[in-house]
C-alpha cells in the first residue's frame, strides 16, 4: 500500500520551495544582504565624518586676496 500523504501539508511545503529558490534567485540577481549593505554605509559615513574632521577652515583669509596676483 502506498503511504498516506496530507494533501493541504504537502502543497504547502512545494509552495514554501517555490517561494525560497524565487528569493535564492532575487538574492543573486539584486544585490548584497541588509547586513552587509549597512556596514557598507556605517563605514562611508565613519569615512566622511574622518575627512570632515580633518577639514581645514578659512575664516582669517580673504578668499578674493588669491585671486590679486
Amino acid at each position: 500500500m502506498a503511504d498516506i500523504i496530507n494533501l493541504r501539508r504537502a502543497r504547502k511545503q512545494r509552495q514554501r520551495a517555490e517561494k525560497n529558490t524565487t528569493a535564492q534567485g532575487n538574492r543573486l540577481r539584486f544585490g548584497l544582504s541588509g547586513a552587509v549593505r549597512r556596514n557598507a554605509e556605517d563605514a562611508r559615513e565613519r569615512e566622511r565624518r574622518r575627512l570632515e574632521g580633518h577639514r581645514l577652515e578659512n575664516t582669517d583669509r580673504d578668499p578674493s586676496a588669491d585671486d590679486a596676483d
